[in-house]
């Protein structure tokens, strides 16, 4: 076992205490830092073109990736795995009156002191084998393993048979332009010097799964994420006479409570089964107060998979919203008949034919009907839209889909289903070739080697349960798959853009070995400093000495 947790707990710290929450100057603050940091030690003193501070791609912001490798000198050999973790935040604002102690894990602990806590906090506080702070736990403790291992072989690479690739990346919690930068970077040095990335080992916090739960969770892979939308049109109406039209917010608010917490939409694979769906944003588009019902309503939805496709996905979505609008028009006829009885008024029909629409399918209806007039339209006024409003791409998407709907001949009430974001993949090891084998044999190993050392078990699942930036190390999704991700993207093309062929090259297996805590993304936020700065080094240590550590 290496004696590594007092280096480790110092990195962590330094990392630390350089405030980094994404989309902030922060996140450049720490790619400076971290270059320092690597670049005094005497490797890379002799090997300066070995580590490097790059500038994220196709980013109006001025961030940094830190990227740096180490050849092995025990045997020459192409074989290299890669060491990944991003640098930035959350914000820090839930911190309260201890705002300017978040990231100080020393006087964060002093100021906690002062405060009522709630009784487990209490006691890690008090035990002093945890460390506070934000980013602690996600994930500068994680990086800093990666550290030490990189500082560990840039010491002995003659205990290398192959190379080591660090890559620590930013915007990992908001859209991934570190990671997709570093693809680029990644792809370059394969090409370059004949890097053959047989494995990669991510370092995102892992947590209790259940209340109780004693286990330390290592990773094969991670979940998938989507963000589907859905964008619906009513039967705009004076609040006076409700019953000529149909509220949107209405249709919406069934969709919603359809789609919400529903357990038929968990994926499950290998017997773990994602979280349900739950909204992120729902609004109407009424810019001011009027006594005209909205026109149109949107809401965006996370959408976890651990196997299902995005056109699956989608398919899924529509059957649900097809549901949703037959019980939100049934609703509504049984609550206007109820009404016409109170008052003693004639029941006539409903007069409407609600419409599903994906927005693949209503794009193409409407090229039909209109042709090139309306694909120049929407060509020009998606370029327009770029630069007249500081929208977000998830606003940007819900504006598209608004204009397009402006087209439709029909003014029936409809919801028309889409994807906001990005696509982040699923993955995991399922042994479907040697290098996933190898490193499933290399990870099992390492746990039976370090177990004995630690009291709480190590225990393996299929899939990090969280987003993670592992979903753009490989790809197993078919063209068919991403094609129907990027078509029902309104925002494909100009404000969002991906290059999945680059990530399929890529095709990395990966696992999550990261530290351990509590609270992420919380003002208690703390990692145990036992397994995070020691047990976690030496099973990633132990898994590299297995796939790069000896001839092969």
């Amino acid at each position: 076992m290496l004696d590594c947790q007092q280096d480790v707990l110092f990195f962590t710290k330094q990392l630390v205490e350089i405030e980094s929450v994404v989309n902030t100057e922060g996140e450049r603050a720490v790619a400076d830092a971290l270059y320092a940091m690597m670049s005094a030690w005497s490797y890379f003193q002799q090997h300066p073109d070995r580590i490097r501070k790059e500038k994220t791609l196709d980013d109006h912001r001025d961030r940094y990736n830190v990227l740096a490798y180490i050849r092995g000198e025990k045997a020459q050999s192409d074989r290299t795995v890669v060491l990944t973790g991003h640098l930035d935040t959350v914000d820090i604002d839930d911190y309260g009156r201890a705002r300017p102690y978040a990231c100080r894990p020393d006087q964060l602990a002093e100021a906690l002191k002062e405060e009522l806590l709630p009784p487990e906090v209490q006691q890690h506080l008090q035990s002093g084998e945890w460390l506070f702070g934000r980013g602690a736990l996600d994930m500068k403790g994680g990086v800093a393993s990666h550290m030490y291992m990189m500082k560990y072989y840039a010491e002995h690479p003659e205990e290398l048979a192959g190379n080591l690739v660090f890559v620590a990346v930013v915007d990992e919690e908001d859209s991934s332009h570190g990671m997709l930068s570093a693809i680029e970077t990644l792809h370059a040095w394969k090409r370059e010097h004949r890097f053959d990335y047989i494995a990669a080992v991510n370092a995102e916090f892992v947590s209790p799964a259940y209340e109780g739960d004693s286990n330390r969770y290592i990773y094969k892979g991670t979940v998938g994420k989507l963000l589907p939308a859905c964008y619906v049109t009513g039967v705009e109406t004076h609040v006076g006479s409700c019953f000529e039209g149909v509220d949107p917010n209405f249709i919406l608010s069934e969709l919603t409570r359809q789609l919400s917490y529903n357990p038929a939409l968990c994926d499950e694979k290998h017997g773990e089964r994602t979280l349900p769906p739950v909204s992120l944003k729902q609004s109407d588009l009424k810019p001011f107060y009027t006594v005209q019902t909205a026109l149109s309503a949107f809401a965006y939805y996370n959408m976890f998979v651990h196997s299902w496709s995005p056109s699956t996905v989608l398919s899924l979505l529509k059957e649900q919203a097809h549901l949703a609008m037959e019980q939100a028009m049934a609703t509504f006829q049984n609550k206007y008949q109820a009404y016409c009885a109170a008052i003693g008024e004639a029941f006539r029909e409903l007069p409407w034919q609600p419409e599903v629409w994906t927005y693949q399918e209503l794009h193409q209806h409407l090229l039909q009907e209109y042709g090139e007039r309306y694909a120049q339209h929407m060509e020009q006024w998606k370029e327009q839209l770029l630069y007249e409003e500081e929208l977000d791409v998830r606003m940007y998407a819900v504006r598209v889909v608004e204009e397009a709907c402006k087209w439709r001949s029909s003014r029936q009430p409809a919801i028309v289903l889409f994807y906001a974001s990005l696509y982040s993949p699923a993955s995991t090891l399922d042994d479907n070739d040697e290098r996933e084998r190898e490193l499933n044999r290399a990870l099992e190993a390492a746990i039976s080697e370090v177990q004995p050392f630690y009291a709480q078990p190590i225990v393996t699942r299929a899939f990090f349960p969280y987003i993670s930036d592992m979903s753009f190390l490989r790809l197993t999704d078919d063209e068919e798959a991403i094609a129907a991700a990027c078509a029902n993207n309104p925002s494909w093309g100009k404000k969002h853009w991906i290059d999945y062929d680059s990530i399929r090259l890529l095709n990395i297996p990966v696992i999550n070995i990261g530290p351990y805590g509590r609270d992420a993304h919380k003002m208690y936020e703390r990692m145990e400093v036992k397994y995070s700065a020691d047990i976690v080094p030496n099973l990633i240590h132990q898994v590299i000495e297995r796939l790069i550590g000896m001839p092969k």
